[in-house]
Formats: structure tokens, C-alpha cells, sequence
């Protein structure tokens, strides 16, 4: 029988009749791993069809690299038409083994029949169109609560977080103007350019005025401060609520008897609903800046004659067509924010991937919503 020492792992084997008895021993650890894997190695090809039991009583230690050897052992021998059990071992080096031959046998479960391509876009839709359905029934529900809760403060305003309220105007308001205005700046500028490129091969560059006037009070104002607003505020909101919730501050404040939603959602909402009208507004205005510097500058149009065709072209149909928009955006901006942030899980990779779609659908939503809002107006004449 051959010689064992713990720095030196081998198989003392004991043939028995047409079964082998091996009684393993010494480390079974990483520290071992090169000299290990070649003795798995030889000794599976010197027991091919066997039957074999694996003794690891005398193992001294094993850790995750000896249970996946000793795995892969059993596996080994029998891909070459044998057999092999474990016997033996404390509970702790059990439980070990028992757990990596578990993951194992997952691992190597056969896998599912590939689809056809075809058939396997029809179902990336179908799973895609159930999540769609799914997020919508959250937010009917979310809203609900939200309701509720700004119900109960209506009825009891000394529950409303006012503090927080102003705290969070601060920053999704104040602290936004300078960014939005500037995107819209440059925005409005653009279209200018591009509205005045193409019109002056009909002599009819004065009538950029009238499309960028309309443009940007009815659409482009409010359109890009929703953006701006979902991707800045929308992403703090729910990387705040997301990092409350996994260090469970929020379990510590429903402890506390206090609602979630009217200590969290409620002051952030309208927080929201107010800075994102005033920020509409603020970015038309920058949106009409833009363009009245580059028309006086590209295309030779006067300012006087540039606020003279925004004043004929505007009423004040058109500046309510934007402002209505403004706050619906924000609530539905706010909705996906605050339940996204409440969805996080424990890690920081469920934040990161609530972060994400709370971006992507805010953005997505307020694109559909403007749309449904033309589509409303164009059926009113408004």
C-alpha cells in the first residue's frame, strides 16, 4: 500500500473482488490542486468500469477546490462506464462535498432545446409584452397608494413632510436650472439652424421664427425638461429609496408606525409636479433663446422681427398645450422612480439594474405620453 504524507496527497487503493475500496486521506486543498488534479486524473483512467468507494475518512481538510476534485473524480469515473460513491468524512467536509456535487448536477442538468430563431423572438416579445403588463398592474397599484396616502395628508396636513418637500424642490428645481436651460439653449439653437438652412431655398427663412416658435412652446420645451428631469432626478430618486431599502431603513420606518409613501414618495412627488412646471417653462424660454440668437446670427433675422413672429404665431392655447403636459410627466416620472427604488434588493447589482429602468421607462413613458397628449389635442382642435 502505497506511502501517504499530508503534503503529498495519493489514493491508497484495496482491490475488492471486482470493486475498489480507496481510502483517501491527507488535504484535499487548494494548496494541493496541481498534484491532486493529476492523481484524479490517473486514477480514473486506471478504474475505468469499476465500481468504487471513496473512503475520505482520514482526510485531514477539504475546501472548495478538494469537494470540486473529489467531484469531479466521481464524475470522471463514471464518463468511463464505472461507478463511485462517498463514505466516510466529518459532517463539516460533508455538507461541503454534498453541496458542490448539488451545484454540479445543476450545472450539468441537459440543457433546453434550442428554438427555432423564429419561434424564440415570438417568445423574447411574449415574455417582454407579460413584463410590460406586469409593470403596468405595480403602477396602477403604487398610484393607488399614492392617492391614499396624499388623501390621508389633505385630511391631516400636519402629516405632510414640508422640510423634505422644499429639501427636494431645491434639487430636482433650483439646482436643475442651469443644465436644462442649457440643453434647451442648445436645442432651440439647432433647430433654428437646420429650420433656416432649409427654408431659405425658398426665400421663406422669416417663417423659421413661426416653426420654432411653435415647436418649442408646444413640444421641445417641456419635452426636453422631462428628459433632463428623468434621467437627473428620476435616478436620484431611486437610487435613494433603492439604498434605503437595502440598509432597511425603510423596515426601521414602517417599525416607526410611519407610512412609506407619506414620509418617502408624497414630498419627492410633488416636489417634482412643481419643479418640473416651473422647469418647462424655463426651458421654453431658453428653447426660444437659442433659436432668436442663431436666426439673428445664421440667418440674418432681427430680434425685433423674431419676438414680432412669436407673438403672431403663439397663443396662449399653444403655451397651455406644453404647461398641461408638465405636471403629468412628472407624476408618471415620479411613479416609476419611487416604486423602482422600492423593488431594490439586497446588492448593489439590483440597484444598479432598478436605477437603469427607472431612466429607460421614465423616458419611455413621457415619449408615449407626449404622444398620447398631440393625439388628445389634435382631436380638440387645441
Amino acid at each position: 500500500m502505497t506511502a501517504f504524507t499530508a503534503d503529498s496527497p495519493v489514493f491508497p487503493d484495496s482491490p475488492n473482488g471486482g470493486s475498489y475500496h480507496l481510502r483517501l486521506s491527507g488535504e484535499w486543498t487548494a494548496r494541493h490542486a496541481t498534484n491532486l488534479e493529476s492523481l484524479v486524473e490517473e486514477t480514473a483512467a486506471s478504474l475505468a468500469g469499476r465500481k468504487v468507494t471513496l473512503d475520505i475518512g482520514e482526510v485531514s481538510r477539504v475546501d472548495t477546490v478538494g469537494a470540486h476534485l473529489l467531484d469531479r473524480l466521481q464524475h470522471e469515473i463514471a464518463a468511463r462506464g464505472g461507478s463511485a460513491t462517498i463514505q466516510g468524512g466529518r459532517p463539516e467536509q460533508r455538507i461541503l462535498i454534498d453541496a458542490i456535487a448539488t451545484e454540479s448536477t445543476k450545472s450539468k442538468a441537459t440543457p433546453a432545446r434550442r428554438l427555432n430563431p423564429a419561434l424564440a423572438l415570438v417568445a423574447d416579445i411574449g415574455r417582454g409584452m407579460e413584463s410590460a403588463g406586469k409593470d403596468l398592474t405595480s403602477w396602477a397599484a403604487f398610484l393607488g397608494a399614492v392617492i391614499a396616502a396624499a388623501g390621508r395628508v389633505v385630511l391631516n396636513p400636519r402629516k405632510f413632510r414640508y422640510t423634505s418637500f422644499v429639501h427636494h424642490l431645491e434639487l430636482v428645481g433650483l439646482r436643475a436650472v442651469p443644465i436644462v436651460c442649457l440643453i434647451a439653449f442648445l436645442v432651440g439653437g439647432i433647430i433654428a439652424q437646420q429650420s433656416i438652412f432649409q427654408l431659405r431655398y425658398f426665400g421663406a427663412t422669416i417663417f423659421a421664427a413661426d416653426l420654432i416658435s411653435i415647436l418649442a412652446v408646444r413640444e421641445m420645451g417641456v419635452l426636453l425638461a422631462a428628459i433632463m428631469i428623468a434621467g437627473r432626478s428620476g435616478s436620484a430618486f431611486t437610487a435613494e429609496i433603492g439604498s434605503m431599502k437595502m440598509r432597511e431603513e425603510i423596515d426601521a420606518i414602517r417599525v416607526m408606525a410611519l407610512d412609506e409613501i407619506e414620509v418617502l414618495v408624497l414630498p419627492r412627488m410633488l416636489a417634482l409636479i412643481v419643479g418640473m412646471t416651473l422647469l418647462a417653462f424655463l426651458s421654453t424660454m431658453a428653447c426660444l433663446g437659442g433659436a432668436a440668437l442663431v436666426s439673428l446670427i445664421y440667418g440674418g433675422i432681427s430680434l425685433e422681427v423674431f419676438i414680432g413672429r412669436v407673438d403672431y404665431m403663439l397663443t396662449l392655447d399653444s403655451f397651455m398645450v406644453g404647461m398641461i403636459k408638465a405636471p403629468f410627466m412628472a407624476l408618471v416620472i415620479g411613479l416609476i422612480a419611487t416604486i423602482e427604488g422600492m423593488n431594490v434588493e439586497g446588492s448593489a447589482e439590483s440597484l444598479g439594474i432598478r436605477t437603469t429602468a427607472s431612466v429607460v421607462k421614465s423616458i419611455f413613458m413621457v415619449i408615449v405620453l407626449d404622444g398620447i397628449f398631440a393625439i388628445f389635442f389634435s382631436a380638440i382642435n387645441m
